[in-house]
């Protein structure tokens, strides 16, 4: 690890073998077993490809897709790491992941990237970490609440989706304190996350809080916003369009306040919010 927390990736793309396959809402938990990779700090990915029927004969999908991992602890009876990925499938490259059986092969490259700051290094009076997720961007949140559970700091999450069709991996943030919204008003508050965000941050509260982001650029941008304008520190688990993983294409480069580029696959994908003009990155989204 390096002195930012950062989990180093071994060498190469390595073959993982699929476990489960599971349905949660209207999403799907894909566990693979790592026996070669380290365990990843919260926020970092991982670069996924199908071992079979990934690229054949110039079909689409041909590049990798990248995915935060979702939960993740050690084997109990062998060497390496267990694995699980939250995802929708919504084109060629997320169905044919989420099809993976038993058994099945997953190619990986990771973890990769920078993964979130402990809350004193975000604040240094922070009592405590608000996590806020949209729909599957609440998975690289599930692995940051473990962490800080693990290590007695307080957090409350606080997790929105679209629709019923829209949610799922609930599961992931057992044992918390967790508060919902729905834009169909199908499960707590009718309306967006950062609603319940606003009224967290009322009062004395926004002088010690740690707020960690992830969702859809909609989401991020309105989080940055209101953090910004109430001088709370936030990191933003952001996502943009890659094709390596490892900063070789600049597929992923966006504009830095202040002028300058970032790429978010080497320099993020977690950002601070201070760092960046706006969340709303062009072509977001998993296919």
């Amino acid at each position: 690890m390096t002195a930012a927390g950062r989990v180093l990736a071994p060498f190469g793309r390595r073959r993982t073998e699929v476990v489960a396959n599971t349905a949660t809402g209207g999403y799907r938990i894909v566990t693979v077993v790592d026996p070669e990779g380290p365990m990843p700090a919260a926020g970092q990915f991982y670069m996924l490809t199908a071992e079979s029927g990934w690229g054949g004969g110039g079909d689409r999908p041909y590049l990798p897709r990248a995915f935060s991992v979702a939960e993740a602890t050690e084997v109990r009876d062998g060497p390496g790491v267990r694995l699980s990925f939250l995802l929708e499938a919504v084109g060629p490259g997320t169905t044919a992941l989420a099809r993976l059986d038993h058994g099945d092969g997953l190619l990986l490259t990771g973890p990769l990237g920078r993964p979130f700051s402990d809350p004193r290094e975000l604040n240094p009076d922070a009592a405590g970490a608000i996590l806020v997720g949209g729909g599957i961007g609440l998975a690289p949140l599930a692995v940051l609440r473990r962490n800080l559970a693990a290590r007695g700091i307080p957090e409350r999450s606080l997790l929105g989706f679209r629709d019923e069709a829209h949610s799922g991996g609930l599961e992931l943030f057992r044992c918390s304190e967790v508060r919902l919204a729905s834009e169909d008003g199908h499960a707590g508050h009718r309306g967006y996350v950062t609603d319940l965000l606003a009224v967290m941050l009322g009062g004395d509260a926004a002088a010690t809080a740690a707020v960690y982001a992830c969702g859809p650029p909609a989401m991020l941008e309105a989080v940055r916003a209101m953090c910004e304008e109430r001088g709370v520190a936030a990191e933003l688990a952001m996502e943009s369009p890659m094709a390596c993983g490892y900063g070789a294409c600049f597929g992923c480069a966006m504009p830095l306040r202040g002028g300058g580029y970032m790429r978010l696959c080497v320099d993020g994908p977690v950002v601070r919010a201070a760092d960046v003009e706006t969340a709303l990155v062009e072509g977001a989204g998993h296919r």
